[in-house]
């Protein structure tokens, strides 16, 4: 039997073991923090030997993978939908090996991968790149880059099935040999949200030119959750003066991947006319800082497609979708088609992006 004075003690230690828990889960997020550092050289891997040449026709894919979970019918915790992590193992390499698999259909002579996992909770610790790495090499010559975009303390949240640690990465392959490669970080929030913003950054690889030129390649995947156009518009900024810079020295500057801005500005109002719906992932692409002599491939040889959905809900004819990928490109490459592939988002939340092009 407990005495009557001790009864109120219970729930008060139960309300201080919980406090504890917390407390100690808060401190290992803070405590286990750090910024993935900037201007981190990476080494290209692979067997590439051509070298690009002016006036050549070249074939360019963008494709999001999704961390390899999103089947047309994930929905995704953070998206008011209720999954978080993929389904198995099995469905991510499924998904992986499905998505390698559509952007080699295009022949491409250059792919950018976003959001490609190597050992994250989430996708039951599978190194995606490796498997596209494997899948690259047996097709054919390629360099590849990897460049991690960002890693993550164990996420306790959904409760029931925790999203848990991630690392996950920017992935490029190359027909032609990739002479260096630079991880550039980019600005995040600096407060209390610097542990839910997710690391962010962009790859810069160098592809030699037959005419001593370079090709400037840039990967990128922005920021999406909880970011404010003032954020947005900081990355997109630091972004630019790269490739100005490079631009100004004579190279071409090609950069793709996953901007999440809508990236047309109007795709969200024709995808979805009459929302009133507002997400911070798509804020209208800022066109007026995009500095002179670049501009955005957006004149789509097939009409609008969309590249991304929003994943409350299975994919469906009233699912949200918006245009998030793209490629900005320098006025000394010429756009010569650009188109949004309709795969149904069968294996990925996004859809890919190919791109034919000449440097001039």
């Amino acid at each position: 039997m407990f005495k009557k004075g001790k009864i109120w003690k219970i729930p008060l230690g139960i309300l201080g073991t919980a406090a504890l828990i917390v407390g100690g889960y808060v401190s290992y997020v803070l405590l286990t923090y750090s910024r993935i550092e900037d201007n981190v050289s990476i080494a290209s891997e692979g067997n590439a030997e051509l070298v690009a040449k002016p006036d050549e026709e070249y074939t360019i894919v963008s494709y999001n993978a999704g961390f390899g979970a999103y089947t047309a019918d994930f929905t995704f915790f953070m998206d008011e939908g209720k999954e978080s992590r993929a389904r198995s193992a099995q469905s991510v390499k499924t998904c992986i090996d499905e998505i390698g698999d559509r952007a080699l259909s295009f022949s491409p002579d250059l792919v950018l991968f976003q959001e490609i996992d190597t050992d994250s909770t989430r996708s039951y610790h599978i190194n995606e790149a490796d498997l596209l790495k494997e899948k690259f090499q047996s097709v054919g010559q390629f360099d590849n880059v990897f460049a991690r975009n960002y890693h993550s303390a164990y996420l306790m949240y959904p409760l029931y099935k925790p999203h848990g640690a991630s690392n996950s990465g920017l992935l490029t392959f190359s027909r032609f040999t990739v002479s260096s490669s630079l991880r550039r970080s980019l600005p995040i929030a600096t407060d209390i949200k610097k542990v839910l913003d997710l690391d962010r950054c962009y790859c810069i690889s160098r592809i030699p030119v037959e005419n001593g030129k370079e090709l400037v390649l840039i990967n990128t995947h922005l920021s999406a959750y909880g970011t404010d156009a003032a954020q947005g518009n900081a990355q997109l900024e630091m972004l630019f003066a790269d490739m100005k810079a490079e631009y100004e020295k004579g190279n071409y500057v090609i950069c793709g991947g996953d901007f999440n801005h809508d990236f047309t500005t109007t795709s969200k109002e024709y995808f979805n006319p009459g929302t009133d719906k507002t997400y911070s992932w798509c804020h209208p692409f800022p066109d007026a800082i995009i500095p002179d002599g670049f501009s955005k491939c957006t004149d789509y040889a097939e009409g609008m497609v969309s590249s991304s959905r929003y994943t409350n809900i299975p994919y469906c004819e009233d699912s949200f979708t918006v245009i998030l990928d793209g490629y900005i490109v320098s006025d000394n490459v010429s756009c010569e088609y650009v188109q949004n592939i309709d795969t149904g988002y069968e294996y990925t939340d996004h859809n890919p992006v190919v791109m034919k092009f000449r440097l001039n």
